[in-house]
């Protein structure tokens, strides 16, 4: 059976909520349903929950402020975004101020379900060591780039780098295995914990928002080269000499 979690689902289309609340409570998960953008604010702020489910189309306080408010401060509690919109841009936006996946209006309930259980159990799986590092390793260097394991922190030149949650993980994960190439669908597998066919897109806007942090030149990027026809992969140690 599945272990209760809390998710908070702030989201004003009435028939949409009920559908969503009825099948994440049928999973045995508790779950707060609120309207708009201010009581999902403070309801985010008051609880502790192990998922934000957010609308980005809110009266009073839209998904976005909501998202970017929610992030000054917590860093780690996962934000699923729901938008009614196509354009990339509130997509790319979303995943900038710290949301950790997207789903697209409408969707099925097949598809929110499964991004909901990856990102629990992406969330169960952070105080463990992170995917891919050698055993009871605490930090990572590559060149370069430091990253801190435990604190989640990275450096570049000895300089900070402000990442969301999948861009950290993605560097990890590539940085842990130098060289390895992988496919945008072990990624998506790996980083997001689901598998659906034609959302390789999600891959490559993380990708190329990871890399205008970390390259100097992200169209001829340094650490995390493109393997055509097939990904991504680190570059390997000598590479970086």
């Amino acid at each position: 059976m599945t272990s209760e979690k809390q998710i908070l689902l702030v989201e004003d289309d009435s028939e949409i909520a009920d559908l969503v609340s009825m099948h994440l409570r049928d999973l045995g998960h508790h779950l707060d349903a609120v309207p708009n953008g201010h009581l999902g604010l403070e309801k985010a702020e008051q609880g502790s929950y192990d998922l934000i489910i957010l609308d980005l189309m809110l009266p009073g306080l839209d998904g976005l402020e909501v998202c970017k408010s929610l992030r000054a401060h917590d860093s780690k509690t996962p934000i699923l975004m729901l938008t009614a919109r196509s354009e990339e841009f509130d997509k790319v936006l979303g995943l900038e101020l710290g949301a950790d996946d997207y789903l697209t209006k409408p969707f099925s309930i097949r598809e929110l379900l499964a991004r909901v259980k990856a990102l629990l159990r992406r969330g169960q799986l952070q105080s463990k060591s992170p995917s891919g590092t050698a055993g009871g390793a605490k930090t990572i260097e590559r060149g370069p780039l430091f990253i801190d394991l435990e604190k989640r922190k990275v450096l570049l030149n000895g300089k900070p780098l402000e990442l969301t949650v999948k861009e950290y993980d993605l560097l990890v994960l590539f940085a842990g295995n130098p060289g390895r190439a992988y496919s945008r669908s072990e990624l998506l597998d790996t980083v997001w914990g689901y598998q659906f066919e034609g959302y390789d897109h999600t891959v490559n806007t993380h990708i190329n928002r990871l890399r205008t942090k970390i390259e100097k030149d992200p169209g001829n990027p340094r650490f995390i080269k493109t393997v055509w026809g097939h990904g991504y992969r680190f570059a390997e140690l000598e590479e970086l000499s």
